[in-house]
């Protein structure tokens, strides 16, 4: 009877976990691609700047996340480490992770009027298998105005 008990919960928390992790992973792209509208403006770029003379001011912006993965997604990737192959609910967890942690830095980037934004980075971490931390940063950078010029 214990067992039958303890199989009835796991399956439980299986399903809950599939259908409140879709559910939460759907609403949360919903809302990366709203803002992503929003703050395309700032363009990022990863080329090496070697004149800055175009720009008039420059300041460090970043954007972090932290994003946990659902008990769904744990343990379909723990079946799917016995075999070997692609982790497909934690690559969708990795991008969800990378766009939020981008938006973040364009809203700081935003914020404080920045024109564009270079050299944009990413660092992410894996969180013991609840989740990840993705952590973007960049260099914000004033255009300089035409009255700017001649500094």
């Amino acid at each position: 009877m214990e067992a039958l008990f303890q199989l009835g919960l796991f399956i439980i928390l299986l399903t809950a976990g599939f259908f409140f992790g879709s559910s939460r992973e759907k609403k949360h792209y919903k809302s990366i691609l709203e803002r992503q509208k929003k703050y395309a403006v700032i363009a990022t770029r990863s080329e090496k700047i070697r004149d800055f003379s175009p720009y008039s001011d420059a300041m460090l912006v970043t954007g972090s996340v932290v994003i946990a993965s659902d008990y769904f997604k744990n343990f379909v990737a723990s079946i799917k480490n016995l075999f070997g192959g692609r982790l497909n609910g934690f690559e969708s967890l990795m991008d969800r992770g990378r766009r939020e942690s981008i938006l973040r830095m364009k809203e700081n980037a935003s914020r404080w009027g920045a024109d564009e934004i270079l050299e944009v980075r990413l660092e992410s971490s894996a969180l013991d298998a609840i989740g990840i931390e993705v952590f973007a940063y960049g260099t914000a950078v004033k255009k300089r105005k035409s009255s700017d010029a001649s500094a």
